[in-house]
């Protein structure tokens, strides 16, 4: 997830030429003239923005949640799963009551049978942080796991035509009709530079690219080629990485899946599927394990062990991931711990006191 925090002058113990620089009028007219254009302020000059990073299970909504107390602040979510409503044990989602306590956005804001890409987090996540900023006259933290999602927010992404089914089931006819490997040769000959990049037989990619051909009638390969060339203005950036020792982490995730699974993550999963059928969305960790479970391909303690080890697979590509974003400070602790939170609120104190 990704957090917005502010600083309001009455309850943040800063000097006044910093409260000055985050006042809701500074703060309004720097991102109005930054968006529009009509001035090139020094980044930081600009209104900031905190993002939490991390692999999973390494207290990123802990420390959101501190630091929100501590800077009255919003929390932003930057979670691909975490959209979905009705996902709650294998989310690892705040609990209502924080939810209650600290205001939250991009949590529940789509039924698991609805497509929600990378592009349309970026949307909707970048209007948040302005309205914060501006409306709310609050600095936007923002915390998050999800790192195509945080990529789409700070670099802009390819989000490409919309889905256009009737297409897909064109496509998906045709392949059956044809021999073995008909979708690759047509993308083929619609765009050679993608489809040496897709496996022949990966239909699900090879269906997008050619619905993307078609759809924007040019060859998806050029229409990337625009992908990251859109970033996110307006705000001075900080990078806050949680980056536990490994064995630690292991641990946590593994007791952590194991509490899923106790808490009711196959019943869970039981009704989703009666209610939404076998859905994208229930491919994600320790539901596609709960799903086993119910079609009796694994036990309960297989699937247990088989969460836990896609978990710590998972933790281990985060960190790959966020290796490559630029002027993160990392801090090589969990974030629940004391001392992280007190070195996460120096950081901000720091860029708040810079721009002065």
């Amino acid at each position: 997830m990704f957090v917005v925090v502010t600083a309001h002058q009455s309850q943040v113990d800063l000097s006044r030429g910093v409260v000055a620089v985050v006042s809701p009028a500074r703060t309004a007219n720097l991102l109005e003239e930054s968006i529009s254009g009509t001035s090139n302020p020094k980044p930081e000059s600009l209104p900031l923005a905190v993002l939490i990073l991390g692999p999973t299970g390494s207290g990123k909504t802990a420390l959101s949640l501190a630091l929100a107390e501590r800077f009255d602040g919003e929390i932003v979510s930057c979670d691909s799963v975490a959209v979905y409503r009705g996902m709650e044990l294998g989310t690892a989602k705040p609990s209502k009551d924080d939810r209650a306590r600290i205001p939250h956005h991009l949590i529940d804001v789509a039924e698991p049978d609805e497509p929600f890409t990378a592009g349309a987090y970026s949307k909707l996540a970048r209007e948040l942080l302005q309205k914060i900023a501006v409306r709310k006259h609050r600095v936007p933290i923002v915390t998050g796991g999800t790192g195509l999602y945080l990529r789409a927010l700070t670099e802009g992404l390819f989000a490409g035509p919309e889905r256009r089914e009737e297409l897909r089931a064109r496509l998906r006819r045709s392949a059956k009709r044809h021999t073995e490997g008909w979708l690759h040769r047509v993308l083929r000959k619609l765009d050679a530079a993608t489809a040496e990049r897709i496996h022949a037989n990966d239909t699900p990619k090879l269906i997008r690219a050619i619905e993307v051909c078609l759809a924007a009638r040019s060859p998806l390969s050029t229409l990337l080629q625009n992908q990251g060339k859109n970033p996110l203005t307006g705000f001075q950036l900080l990078r806050i990485g949680l980056n536990p020792t490994r064995a630690l982490l292991y641990e946590r995730l593994n007791k952590r899946c194991a509490e899923m699974f106790a808490a009711g993550l196959v019943e869970e999963t039981r009704g989703l599927l009666a209610r939404y059928g076998p859905v994208k969305a229930l491919d994600s960790l320790g539901y596609r394990q709960a799903r086993s479970v119910l079609d009796g391909s694994l036990s309960v303690d297989e699937a247990v062990r088989a969460a836990q080890q896609g978990h710590r697979n998972y933790a281990k590509r985060q960190m790959t991931w966020f290796r490559r974003e630029p002027r993160v400070r990392w801090i090589e602790r969990f974030g629940n711990e004391p001392e992280t939170v007190r070195e996460a609120e120096e950081l901000i104190h720091g860029a708040l006191s810079a721009a002065r």
